[in-house]
């Protein structure tokens, strides 16, 4: 986005044209100006979404940038109420037809605030708002890191980030970026310690939700070290999220028909869990198995002979795993298949085959190095 450049105009005469402006659009608002800067930007700021009406876009950019530009002029002390102010107004556009307004608007304001003001903040969560309503989010979010670059010289609180964090991880979901959802989520359930984890419930449950709903999502067995979501333990959520890491698809069956109220309040859909559990039991099927029949797969999975092959191709979709159906000999050849847990056993495991190949590449650097010196002493010979 870019930002604009303001006509130089006195404060008061801004002041004057704006108010002669929202009047002429029937906003109740006098003609005569406040008797402090304060009080005057609030009263125009009050009125201000009486522009919406308009049909062009640029005279409503127009006029709220007016408003912008009158703000630097404040004092630091009268920014806070009146910034909060104009960005809940130009939110309440983001629905509209005039959310991209709202936005560019919002990004001048975050442009016009120094780099130190505490304000900044504010408005950052008001435009992440709007971008994710509109569908824009990319334009004002990449990474947290750039986000906490962002920030350095007036760092927000921790309620402050956990509060960015909840609308992101929101928003985010909105635009469709699972991935990045989830990140943020774990952001957030890692900016409470052991004291205060039991706080984060709500949190660690949202999150824990999210990511069995998230069709892309099929990794999980991360969120149980987190400490949120260990407080959670003994309470039927966590019994699901340990059903979806690591056990079958006849244990989710089993807990959905005891917990079906829960588990439908939650917000889940059954067939979308059903879906993703059978996908699930496969990658553990296969992780030490190449050949599988299709009849043992139909059996333990559920599914009916003529629905095996579309589930299998979904299956090889998700890159997950890399297999191949024969119908001829009724198998699926299995190549490789991603791990669902990564157990410490996993880690020591490729530890050892890491430390196993950086071995081998110095014994080749070596063979390497003697093979060069010899020629270059075979070469010394000859001259």
């Amino acid at each position: 986005m870019n930002v604009p450049v303001f006509i130089e105009i006195g404060f008061e005469e801004q002041s004057e044209e704006l108010r002669s402006y929202f009047k002429s659009l029937g906003a109740e608002i006098s003609l005569e100006r406040a008797e402090d800067k304060r009080e005057d930007v609030r009263q125009i700021i009050s009125v201000c979404d009486a522009c919406f009406k308009l049909e062009a876009d640029s005279e409503i950019e127009g006029v709220l940038n007016g408003i912008v530009s009158m703000i630097p002029g404040l004092a630091d002390t009268d920014k806070e109420e009146l910034v909060l102010s104009f960005c809940e107004k130009l939110s309440k556009a983001s629905g509209q037809q005039h959310g991209m307004v709202a936005l560019k608007v919002l990004w001048s304001l975050f442009m016009c605030l120094d780099d130190d003001s505490k304000m900044k903040f504010h408005v950052y969560y008001f435009l992440v708002k709007v971008a994710g309503e509109t569908h824009e989010l990319s334009t004002v979010y990449k990474d947290m890191a750039t986000v906490k670059q962002m920030f350095q010289k007036c760092p927000p609180t921790d309620e402050q980030m956990q509060k960015l964090y909840r609308l992101l991880h929101e928003m985010l979901l909105l635009n469709g970026r699972s991935d990045d959802a989830a990140r943020v989520m774990i952001e957030l359930l890692g900016t409470y310690t052991t004291e205060n984890a039991s706080q984060a419930k709500e949190d660690a449950q949202r999150c824990i939700v999210a990511s069995l709903a998230d069709p892309n999502t099929f990794l999980m067995d991360h969120l149980l070290i987190l400490k949120p979501v260990k407080a959670l333990e003994g309470q039927p959520i966590h019994q699901l999220l340990k059903i979806f890491v690591s056990e079958q698809l006849e244990s989710y069956v089993k807990f959905y028909e005891k917990n079906q109220a829960f588990v439908d309040g939650l917000g889940l859909k059954h067939q979308d869990s059903l879906r993703k559990m059978r996908l699930l039991s496969f990658m553990q099927i296969a992780e030490n198995r190449s050949e599988i029949p299709l009849a043992e797969l139909g059996q333990t999975l559920d599914i009916g002979d003529n629905e095996i092959e579309e589930f299998l191709i979904d299956v090889i979709k998700t890159r997950l795993v890399r297999a191949k159906i024969s119908q001829g000999d009724g198998v699926v050849y299995v190549s490789s298949t991603m791990h669902r847990t990564f157990s410490p056993s996993d880690w020591n495991h490729l530890y050892n085959l890491l430390q196993g190949w950086k071995t081998n590449l110095n014994t080749v650097k070596d063979h390497l190095s003697t093979i060069a010196a010899t020629q270059v002493e075979l070469m010394h010979e000859r001259s």
